[in-house]
């Protein structure tokens, strides 16, 4: 079963954004420009809006309009934009523009393209997509497109539909003409997200650093609250930029919400700590998506989760000495992105490992060859073991340490009933020939399970030499 979620990403290491000046964070601003293209029964739809407003716990009143919900965004359009448009327009700033909202406001548009601010497509209507049909929803991507480019005179290259479905992030990318998407909350980098075989750049949004938590139960209550919020978000991602690892830092910003003055004056005092800063990128998302395209152009690799079952067991089979049935199960279980990597699929055959049956596993243990033994003198080896022994220089043996060996191996086989393993690319000759010694006079139980250990650690040896 092939499970559609990368909870991987980057893993332990992210990737080094080298943002432009050698720049330590890039600030990321998005003012969400809805006023008009919210739900309306003046705009034809079956009720009154009811989310991310003053008004705690409203509710859609179905067939009716709602007239302190519909002043709470003209507020947005009237006066919470141009209030921020005074503070922001010398900065780079990305508008998700709902189509039909930009086309209700030509004053404004006319402002964020006199500020030189890159307008995004927020879809057709600012409504909730979740149970919306994908025929239906593809066809207000393109109505968006198409009316976003009649006002602005261009067409937009960035997408967020913000209230999505399961298909907006599919959508987005059939449609193959946006330099990114940014219905995720997944990462603090851009990543490469892969459908139908082509890749399309994800840059993520943020749900926290973002003022519509003033409108819920559970948020900031004061200005003070965001800006501190957005100051403690900021300074543990430049120091981390400071150590090495830079991110990107997303606000999110509505006319309406942080267009009010008690909460404006954080979006004011943060622009100025952060300009209080060396080496800061301010940036749109097209800045920031242009610039990872160009200096983390996709590559593609081979994705074990991809294979089918004949070519991922034919490739992995032989993982596990002589025994395809671990990786026939690994395929046969939930596959995923996080066994694209050498540690993911080593953990998760060892896992199908452990939970085989106590024949099965012993089996296992006796399909690994004596080291240095009768096999490797006749050419026996499979690939695996014959370049593991030699890395360890098994197969240049003096002719007492091959007696040796031979003398070992035959004892320890006559002691615990299976071959002596262990992991000899983590060992030297000697190194190899001392463990022997050590272990051959423990109980078989507790050989057993080192037995069983260096296995999995074979395992994960040698998916590194396939996967890197």
């Amino acid at each position: 079963m092939r499970y559609s979620r990368d909870l991987n990403g980057y893993g332990e290491n992210a990737p080094d954004p080298k943002w432009p000046g050698n720049a330590k964070i890039a600030v990321q601003i998005v003012v969400n420009y809805e006023e008009g293209g919210e739900n309306s029964i003046e705009h034809g739809d079956a009720a009154s809006e009811a989310f991310l407003s003053e008004i705690i716990g409203a509710q859609p009143w179905p067939g009716k309009r709602h007239w302190n919900m519909e002043s709470i965004y003209d507020y947005g359009a009237r006066a919470g934009f141009w209030r921020l448009y005074r503070m922001m327009k010398d900065i780079p700033v990305t508008v998700y523009g709902v189509a039909t909202a930009l086309e209700r406001s030509p004053e404004q548009v006319a402002a964020m393209q006199k500020a030189g601010w890159e307008i995004a497509t927020h879809g057709l209507k600012w409504i909730d997509y979740r149970d919306v049909p994908r025929e239906v929803e593809e066809d207000h991507i393109a109505k968006a497109i198409k009316l976003h480019t009649e006002i602005t005179g261009e067409r937009p290259y960035g997408f967020y539909q913000g209230r999505t479905s399961m298909n907006t992030v599919a959508l987005g990318c059939e449609e193959g003409g946006f330099a990114y998407l940014a219905d995720t909350i997944a990462d603090d980098l851009p990543y490469w997200h892969v459908h139908n075989g082509k890749p399309q750049l994800m840059v993520p949004y943020t749900m926290d650093a973002n003022d519509m938590r003033f409108s819920s139960g559970q948020g900031f209550g004061t200005g003070e609250e965001f800006l501190d919020y957005l100051k403690a978000s900021f300074d543990v991602l430049y120091a981390e930029g400071e150590a090495g690892a830079p991110k990107m830092m997303s606000i999110g910003l509505h006319c309406r919400l942080a267009g009010r003055p008690g909460r404006a004056i954080a979006v004011q005092k943060f622009i100025e700590y952060a300009r209080s800063h060396a080496n800061v990128w301010f940036a749109s998302r097209l800045d920031i998506a242009r610039h990872w395209a160009q200096v983390h152009p996709y590559e593609a690799t081979e994705r074990p989760s991809e294979m089918d079952r004949e070519t991922f067991v034919a490739k992995f089979g032989s993982i596990y000495e002589h025994s395809p049935f671990i990786a026939e199960r690994v395929w046969d279980g939930e596959m995923g992105a996080v066994h694209d990597t050498a540690l993911g699929l080593a953990r998760r055959m060892a896992q199908i490992f452990r939970a085989s049956s106590d024949e099965e596993r012993l089996g296992v243990l006796n399909a690994h060859p004596d080291l240095a033994g009768k096999l490797a003198a006749a050419k026996a080896l499979t690939a695996e073991s014959t370049a593991e022994q030699a890395s360890a220089g098994l197969d240049a043996l003096t002719d007492d340490e091959r007696a040796t060996f031979n003398r070992l191996n035959t004892d320890y086989v006559a002691r615990h009933g299976f071959p002596f393993i262990i992991a000899v690319r983590d060992y030297d000759k000697a190194g190899i020939m001392e463990a022997m010694q050590n272990r051959i006079d423990n109980d078989t139980a507790t050989e057993r399970r080192e037995a069983e250990r260096q296995v999995s650690r074979i395992g994960e040896l040698r998916l590194q030499q396939v996967l890197g």
